[in-house]
């Protein structure tokens, strides 16, 4: 079912932090002044969307004839990395108690999660996607995070690097995707895994994941685009 208000509270408040140059949507960089705005008004728009975040509210789905199949814009880092689904492996570790380490068939034997949602991109387009996988609140079960675990690292093969808050980790629509829109996830849209997830902006939403990493801090590398001037939480 469509969102009947797309526009949300949250998203006001976003565009309101946005307009005084928390971010610049588009492609090119930050200027300096932009820059220091956003390192001042980081941490009040974070507490704002902490305080609006429902971690167990599901956000509305699409319906299968709203999927928009060539909508999705492959945006690259480095270029895109060849792995072999036979012998990728992610790791999972930092604060847990029992750290594990899983090829992709042991992934694809877990439970599977499907969803069509909206995938929003910070330059100013979205496409409306179904994404099929398993939901980090189950992988997160396997190794069992320590109680001071509060945020998760996701580490690419490309060296993109981004960190999530746990609540929005383990929220029943966060999920790593091995499947777009019923068939193989392609290589250029992240695969092996990929996170999909409709809470978040696309730049949170890392390609080609090859290891989870829990920590009790948030270190200052928080991100690529986060360190150099986007917001952190980026929440939807």
């Amino acid at each position: 079912m469509t969102n009947p208000n797309p526009v949300s509270r949250r998203s006001l408040l976003r565009l309101a932090g946005y307009s005084a140059g928390s971010l610049l949507v588009g492609g090119a960089g930050l200027t300096l002044l932009e820059s220091v705005v956003g390192q001042a008004t980081e941490p009040l728009n974070q507490r704002v969307e902490e305080w609006l975040f429902r971690p167990q509210t599901l956000v509305p789905e699409f319906s299968p004839d709203e999927i928009e199949p060539n909508a999705l814009i492959v945006n690259s880092f480095r270029g895109t990395p060849v792995l072999d689904p036979a012998t990728f492996q992610l790791t999972i570790d930092g604060e847990v108690e029992r750290p594990v380490t899983l090829d992709l068939r042991a992934i694809q034997t877990m439970p599977m999660t499907s969803m069509i949602i909206r995938h929003v991109c910070v330059e100013g387009w979205a496409a409306i996607v179904q994404w099929g996988g398993v939901s980090l609140r189950s992988l997160l079960a396997l190794v069992q995070p320590k109680p001071e675990a509060r945020y998760v690292y996701f580490y690419s093969a490309d060296g993109y690097y981004d960190s999530w808050d746990m609540a929005s980790v383990v929220h029943p629509q966060t999920i790593l995707a091995y499947e777009k829109n019923g068939t193989p996830l392609p290589i250029e849209n992240g695969a092996p895994l990929r996170l999909a997830s409709p809470i978040k902006l696309g730049y949170k939403q890392s390609k080609w994941v090859t290891r989870i990493s829990l920590t009790s801090t948030l270190m200052a590398q928080r991100g690529y685009w986060e360190d150099l001037g986007y917001e952190w939480f980026a929440g939807l």
